[in-house]
């Protein structure tokens, strides 16, 4: 029995030259949803986090979710309507769109998974075509008398690091495979997402960092910079 082929994305930096949860950040704060200075510092800080592989993800979730939380569902809705218009169609660059149209050509499922939440994401991955998107997931306030808009907690295991590697295996679990039955092609940016792209059949190091380049010249992973 042949393999199913799988296509799996990273999105910040991999599919769009930007970090979405960064910028989204940035975007409320255009509408005054935070406090300038306070928010650019704490958002400063947890993205040089990120990119040193020390974030704490729930810190950072309730962080990146406070205003969405407390602004609601309706108003955060029309918000990111308008921060897909302004920032992020015009960030979804040819090249990218057309990597992910010629594994959808060629059969290939293609997954995104990206520590990014669900809520700034999801219309991000339907903009490339593809809905098969494992992002951190948010817990909603469904008790009884409840919101049932977002809290800010994390639902499940985050899609960071390790968890992009428990995620996939969940959802090929869920579809009947495993990884012995699957032929994985891995695109990142991030030296955060090793241990996918150790998984990976195929690993492709997509507008590395500093450091995955020097890992995947080092591993003979491909390098593949797709904004140059």
């Amino acid at each position: 029995m042949s393999k199913k082929k799988l296509a799996l994305f990273d999105l910040d930096h991999t599919l769009i030259p930007f970090d979405s949860d960064y910028s989204w950040g940035e975007f409320t704060l255009s509408l005054g949803w935070n406090d300038a200075g306070d928010f650019k510092r704490k958002n400063d800080a947890f993205y040089e986090q990120y990119k040193a592989g020390t974030l704490d993800i729930h810190a950072y979730c309730r962080f990146a979710t406070s205003a969405v939380c407390r602004e609601g569902q309706a108003k955060s809705q029309a918000a990111h309507a308008q921060y897909m218009q302004q920032v992020v169609q015009p960030g979804i660059k040819p090249q990218a769109l057309k990597l992910v149209q010629d594994h959808q050509a060629a059969g290939d499922t293609v997954v995104i998974i990206t520590a990014t939440n669900e809520f700034v994401t999801r219309p991000i991955a339907a903009a490339f075509g593809v809905y098969e998107l494992l992002a951190i997931e948010l817990e909603r306030d469904d008790k009884a008398g409840g919101t049932g808009w977002y809290t800010g907690e994390i639902r499940g295991v985050p899609s960071f690091r390790e968890g992009k590697v428990t995620r996939m295996e969940q959802w090929m679990a869920e579809r009947g495979l495993d990884w012995g039955q699957v032929h994985t092609t891995f695109y990142s940016d991030s030296i955060n997402d090793v241990p996918l792209l150790e998984k990976a059949d195929v690993a492709v190091a997509t507008n590395p960092d500093e450091r995955l380049r020097a890992l995947a010249a080092e591993r003979q992973w491909r390098i593949l910079d797709l904004f140059a």
